[in-house]
């Protein structure tokens, strides 16, 4: 039972209206600066009260650049992402923990050492991968047969180069895992008595129990891919096909000398900032739920 203390009552107020501080604080200064002059910002930093020009520099970020394609990427980009991802991690979970193989614990950690090996460190080998899908398979053919094969498939500037190799998922994995090993095995031996075959078991019954799981994984997968700025950068030359991590950076100065527009930067990550807030707002319910464990 938690005891109710005057002082306790007001430490966690206090830590709360700390907490909302520093998550909200940043947005009100992209909003301040984004509302007020370059010059502003430059001879006074970053602005603490909200300016007159907010809809104006919207208005010039809108102009300057094709906003509406880079958002358009960058959902089209996450929606992919997040779709593979769910489907891998909750089919391999599935497989890992129901499908009573002798390699089964070997395959999963093997996959779950993949955490050790993010995107940043293996960059350069997905680089040539995705500009050369068939590379390996032209190299296997010829050292097996010694055939010269003059196919290639060359995903970059495109959604499949942008969002495949960000597909594989070892914490998705391990998370639907865990989830799956706290269902009764009963449930599973009453699903094969009624005639259910693994597929069905897995649809009718472990997916509509793993709803807040799909939330909430969804949700942190939106987010990260969407705010993913180096991939988008290697993997990206044509400007039609950035994203709008990278959109923001357009306003920054490409000369020496040249002074930032540090107001339109700011409008820009407003822009930006968005369609995360949106769907924060509707998977609110079921991401806690997800994180927490409530009404699993």
């Amino acid at each position: 039972m938690v005891e109710r203390h005057p002082l306790l009552n007001a430490t966690t107020l206090v830590l709360l209206v700390l907490g909302l501080v520093a998550a909200l604080g940043p947005i009100y200064l992209a909003v301040c600066s984004a509302s007020v002059t370059s010059h502003q910002i430059l001879v006074h930093g970053l602005a603490l009260i909200p300016g007159d020009r907010l809809w104006e520099n919207l208005g010039a970020v809108l102009h300057r650049a094709d906003i509406g394609r880079m958002l358009l990427n960058s959902c089209a980009v996450s929606l992919i992402v997040v779709a593979g991802k769910l489907a891998l991690a909750s089919t391999s979970a599935f497989a890992s923990v129901y499908f009573h193989s002798r390699i089964r614990h070997v395959v999963f950690w093997c996959t779950f050492a993949t955490l050790l090996l993010p995107l940043e460190v293996r960059v350069v080998p997905t680089y040539a991968v995705a500009s050369d899908l068939l590379s390996p398979l032209r190299t296997i053919v010829e050292w097996l047969t010694g055939l010269r094969l003059n196919l290639s498939i060359n995903l970059l500037d495109s959604y499949a180069g942008l969002s495949l190799p960000l597909m594989a998922s070892a914490t998705g994995t391990f998370l639907f895992r865990q989830f799956f090993l706290t269902i009764p095995d009963e449930l599973a031996e009453a699903a094969r008595m009624d005639g259910a075959g693994p597929w069905r078991f897995f649809v009718d019954i472990l997916l509509p129990l793993s709803k807040a799981n799909f939330a909430a994984l969804g949700t942190i997968v939106f987010l990260a891919t969407w705010k993913d700025y180096m991939w988008p950068l290697v993997a990206t030359s044509r400007p039609e096909m950035q994203t709008i991590a990278l959109g923001t950076a357009t306003f920054l100065p490409t000369e020496t000398g040249q002074p930032p527009e540090w107001n339109l930067v700011m409008a820009a990550a407003l822009l930006a900032l968005a369609p995360p807030l949106v769907v924060i707002g509707l998977t609110q319910r079921w991401f806690v739920r997800g994180v927490t464990g409530v009404g699993k």
